[in-house]
């Protein structure tokens, strides 16, 4: 990445910050303790999450009692997540403003290095994975929570079909390619990922993240601040076609909540791991 293209990411990834750490990041935690369920981390385990936003992986891992080294591109992010740390008392948490594709560690520092929704995101995911089982241990563990397909990610599909019914012309997002967080949706594509990567014994797992929307304030919220892609999909909507989108999103909920409750949406995650 040059400087250039760093110093743009920065400030596209600041701008969302607020919004994705008040939003988006309290409902990724639930999934993110869900995974490392699998994982054995405890005192004196080194912990590395690689574009780690504001902590929806770092702080479940660091309530296990790991040792966290949390890295983001974003200084926002990185402030925010450190005020997460600071607010639970969780002091072997800490906070670094640092590009995953160049990773500011020594070879084999880890016992874990992992990431939810981050690294695969990069334009150059095979550089950000290599540099994960470079800073790894020998016998360590990499781990990489990645979205499956765009179609089986619920949330999407009522944002974009509110989308198309509001907005004229609008047809949804590309898909070929797909967008960036949906790269390896498939999971023979993450484990070719993990394998040039140079990891063993690696395992392809499917989980259905299950997320609770409390109104269609509440989804738009999550959606629009999620990433920069989505800022530039809703850049330039009027007021009144912002306010029929969310009027289609509460029809689509209060249908799926029923009487009571919040509205569950669900979102098939590929869970991949390997070990260096």
């Amino acid at each position: 990445m040059t400087a250039k293209e760093l110093r743009e990411t920065q400030a596209a990834w600041d701008e969302v910050a607020a919004g994705f750490d008040e939003y988006a990041t309290p409902l990724t935690i639930s999934f993110a303790e869900m995974a490392l369920d699998g994982v054995d981390l405890g005192p004196g385990v080194r912990f590395l999450d690689v574009a780690a936003g504001s902590g929806a992986l770092s702080i479940p891992a660091a309530r296990l009692g790991a040792e966290v080294m949390a890295t983001d591109v974003s200084p926002t992010m990185v402030e925010l997540l450190a005020a997460r740390a600071r607010n639970e008392d969780l002091a072997d948490l800490e906070a670094r403003v640092m590009d995953g594709h160049a990773l500011e560690f020594e070879d084999d520092t880890f016992d874990v290095s992992a990431s939810q929704n981050g690294v695969s995101l990069f334009p150059d995911m095979q550089r950000g994975l290599r540099e994960m089982v470079r800073v790894t241990k020998a016998g360590g563990k990499v781990l990489i929570l990645a979205f499956g397909p765009p179609t089986e990610a619920e949330f999407l599909a009522f944002f974009t079909g509110a989308m198309q019914a509001a907005v004229p012309g609008f047809d949804g997002l590309p898909m070929d390619p797909p967008p960036l967080p949906f790269q390896v949706a498939d999971p023979e594509k993450l484990r070719a990922q993990l394998a040039d990567a140079g990891l063993n014994d690696i395992q392809i797992d499917t989980e259905t993240w299950e997320m609770e929307f409390q109104s269609a304030t509440h989804l738009w919220d999550v959606v629009v601040n999620s990433n920069p892609i989505a800022v530039a999909l809703v850049a330039d909507l009027s007021r009144e076609q912002i306010t029929e989108v969310q009027d289609i999103l509460d029809a689509q909920l209060r249908e799926r909540a029923g009487e009571s409750g919040p509205a569950v949406l669900t979102t098939r995650m590929n869970i991949g791991s390997g070990t260096k």
